[in-house]
Order: structure tokens, then sequence, then C-alpha cells
């Protein structure tokens, strides 16, 4: 089992965030605590984020995410997908994933996912009863705080993207 318990989560709907960018606003949320995690704080607010990293009324992208992580972080940071037994690497290291459930857009509309689209940050994991329970900040909701949550990658896998940002080598 791995966990980041100095990690701090965000609510997508916190006052500081524009309100016509709340409900599709996980995506920078995710990509502000990871980097504020990673450097001590991130350098852009995630409104500034929401603009810079392209994201619209449906979304962020996987690939504008990379893209946009990249962009901030330079060149001593890789930004790149992941699999699951990288993302357990990489929270044993320190260092939280993103998770982007997507059902949508991968076409999977009739699964029971515990998300139809979402990015989170993952700051842990277990192995309980042969699958992986990834633990994550669920970006909280109207009027309430972000929250750990935990759930099963093998419920959700045929939706799930991961994401690492790691340190150049």
């Amino acid at each position: 089992m791995g966990l980041i318990e100095s990690f701090r989560g965000k609510s997508q709907y916190d006052p500081d965030i524009d309100p016509a960018q709340q409900n599709s606003a996980c995506g920078p949320v995710t990509a502000y605590t990871m980097i504020g995690h990673l450097l001590g704080a991130c350098p852009m607010s995630v409104s500034d984020l929401y603009r810079s990293f392209g994201g619209t009324p449906l979304g962020l992208s996987v690939r504008k995410f990379i893209k946009g992580a990249s962009r901030l972080l330079g060149n001593g940071w890789t930004v790149r997908r992941c699999s699951l037994d990288e993302l357990k690497e990489e929270v044993i290291a320190g260092r939280p994933v993103a998770a982007k459930f997507d059902k949508w857009f991968s076409f999977r509309w009739f699964g029971n996912y515990t998300f139809a689209y979402h990015w989170v940050p993952v700051v842990g994991f277990s192995e309980e009863n042969g699958d992986t329970i990834l633990i994550v900040h669920d970006n909280g909701g109207r009027g309430r705080p972000s929250r750990i949550r935990r759930v099963s990658h093998s419920r959700n896998r045929p939706i799930l993207t991961f994401v690492r940002m790691t340190p150049a080598h």
C-alpha cells in the first residue's frame, strides 16, 4: 500500500475559481494540486490553468493536460501517460498521478463506473481481494470540499487514463 499523506486537495467549486469554469474545472484543479504538491506551490491559479491548458465546458483532453503541464513545468519534468504499475511507483515515490475517468469519449456509455467524466489526483492505492483500490481526491462539489475516496481500478479500468509528472533525469 502507498499513500501520500501530505497531499492537499481542492474543490473545483472553490470561490477563487471562475464560476463559468467550475463545472469543467476538474482537470485544471487536478493539475493545480499535483503541481503544487511537487513544487511547493503552483505558479498559476486554477482559472489561469484552465485557459492556458485549453479547458472547455466539455472538459480537458489528456493530450491538452499533458501539453499544458509540460509547458508549465519545463524541461526539468516529464509529463506522460502511465500504466497502473507506474502509478504505484509514483505514489510510493511521493508523487501523485492524474486519473481521467471518461466513459463518454471512450464510448463505454453503459458501464457502471465511479465517475462518468472526471479528473482526479491519485494519492494512494491498496491491494484488496485481487483488485487495486485507488485512493483519490474527488475535487469536491458545490458546497463540499475535496475529499478522499476509494475507487476500484478493475471496475473503472475501461475508462481510465493515468498521467504522471516525473523529474527528468
